[in-house]
């Protein structure tokens, strides 16, 4: 089992780097908010900064790994996950919401993985009915920043804290 931690500001409209550390508490990557240009960013502040923006997460030298950004298509809006270093392509949306019980899904050609999305306590990531990684995010009012706990067990198909990371802020902060 691995173990991540990293801070996010609370202002959505920050597009600071912010550092994610391993248990041994090094630095091994970054994530960001990113805008392909200024217009878009322009246009997300008249949407409350939850549109036209992507997360990517970095490795220490810069490089772009993985990243997930809102697609909007025919009137319907789901996310797009993508790493960048494998190319691979991730869908996630929800499912069954017609029903009334939505249920998040990430969705790709090996395998389907439900998040049980929580907001203040730990979203499960599940494959078959087992957890095989988890993510907590606990606001700080006064700092105005997010605590945020990522667990992967050694069971995941995806070893990648990137691959979670970014999902996880996408789907928990700016929602599908």
């Amino acid at each position: 089992m691995q173990t991540y931690t990293y801070e996010v500001l609370g202002n959505i409209k920050s597009t600071e780097q912010q550092p994610v550390y391993n248990e041994a508490g090094e630095q091994i990557l970054k994530v960001q908010r990113i805008y392909d240009n200024g217009l878009k960013k322009l246009l997300d502040g008249y949407f409350d900064h939850r549109y036209f923006l992507k997360y990517k997460v970095l490795g220490n030298d810069g490089q772009s790994l993985f990243e997930v950004k809102k697609i909007f298509r025919r009137g319907k809006v789901w996310f797009e996950g993508k790493d960048l270093v494998l190319n691979e392509k991730y869908i996630i949306n929800y499912e069954n919401w017609r029903i009334g019980v939505p249920e998040l899904f990430i969705s790709s050609d090996k395998f389907k993985m439900k998040i049980d999305k929580e907001m203040e306590d730990w979203s499960n990531f599940i494959i078959n009915d087992e957890v095989i990684a988890r993510w907590l995010a606990v606001y700080n009012e006064q700092s105005d920043m997010f605590s945020v706990k990522l667990v992967v067990w050694d069971e995941a198909p995806v070893q990648d804290p990137a691959f979670y990371i970014a999902i996880a802020q996408a789907t928990l902060f700016i929602g599908v």
